[in-house]
Formats: C-alpha cells, structure tokens, sequence
C-alpha cells in the first residue's frame, strides 16, 4: 500500500493530474473529518480541506518520505482549519504573566461511564481557544512545542489553555453526567 502510494506521490510530482485525482480520492473523507474537527461549519470545513490539498499539490516537492503522506497532508489541513479560524477573527490571549502551573498533562481520567462520544462532543461546546488546544493535543496527539508553533502561541499558553480546556470539560461532562443519573 505504502508503495502504491509513494508511486502516486512521484507522479504528483511530476505533475500528473491523474495520480492527483488519485490521491484526493484516497484521502479526501479523512482530511475533510479532520476539517469537520476544528470549524463547526461544513461549508468552511470543505473549503480548508479543498484549500489545503491544493497547497499540499503546489507544495509536493517539499514532502519527504520521513513521515507517511498521510501525516504530512493531516498537518496542513490542520493549518488551513486554523487560518480559517483565525480569517473568523479568533484571537489567542496572552498569558505570560499568569501564574502558571505545571499540568500533569497524562491524566485524563473521566468518570466510566461517560463514553468517547460525549467527551467529544463536549468538546464541541469549550470556547474556540480551549477547543483548539484539546483537539490538537488529546485527538491529533502534538505536543506543547508543536501546538505553539501551529497555532502561533507561546508554550506556556499552549500549556495553560489546555489546562483551563480540561477543567472546563470535566465539569461540563460532571453537569451532564450528575444530570444525567437525577
């Protein structure tokens, strides 16, 4: 499989339309659920992700087989749903004179009974900040270091929003869960 895929790459890179189709074809529905991840909107979401293939097509000479396709092409869908957000008008804060605290970023720990379902979809409902931030580093797996980078913040924001995502999402999940039993 890797090698068809690595073979359709090389003939996107020469240009081949027809290999280009191919790999849109064979990546367009998970590119466009990761869109449908970061903007609430269909509409926008298609556009990030038609906008990001292009530039993943118009920048194809600058992939290297260091990682899969795949990951490459996630990362600049990621990029576009972000500048979209941002053409929206978010705006991050800047907390470098917050007292901040280390966060143990490993526990994640939700009451049993709550299912993946629910706690992704109250993550739908965090402020756009905080939804960023968790869906990069709880869903999509990067580190501080590379949220910072992505989402043009410092490490110690990166590390405080994620904080503020999970205190906030375990207490929308604790309502729902104590309303839920009652």
């Amino acid at each position: 499989m890797q090698n068809k895929t690595n073979q359709l790459i090389n003939a996107c890179k020469r240009g081949n339309q027809k290999a280009q189709m191919q790999v849109y074809d064979s990546y367009c529905e998970a590119m466009y659920n990761v869109a449908c991840r970061y903007l609430n909107n269909k509409e926008d979401a298609k556009d990030a992700m038609q906008e990001g293939f292009l530039k993943a097509f118009f920048n194809i000479e600058n992939y290297t087989e260091t990682s899969t396709f795949g990951v490459w092409l996630k990362r600049i869908i990621i990029n576009q749903c972000i500048d979209t957000i941002r053409k929206n008008k978010f705006e991050t804060e800047s907390l470098e004179t917050d007292n901040l605290q280390i966060v143990d970023d490993s526990n994640w720990q939700f009451e049993t009974s709550i299912t993946k379902t629910q706690i992704v979809e109250a993550i739908t409902q965090l402020p756009e900040k905080y939804r960023l931030v968790i869906r990069l580093y709880l869903i999509d797996g990067y580190d501080h270091e590379e949220i910072s980078e992505i989402l043009d913040i410092n490490i110690k924001t990166s590390r405080t929003q994620l904080r503020r995502a999970k205190q906030q999402l375990q207490e929308l999940l604790k309502t729902r869960y104590n309303e839920a039993r009652y």
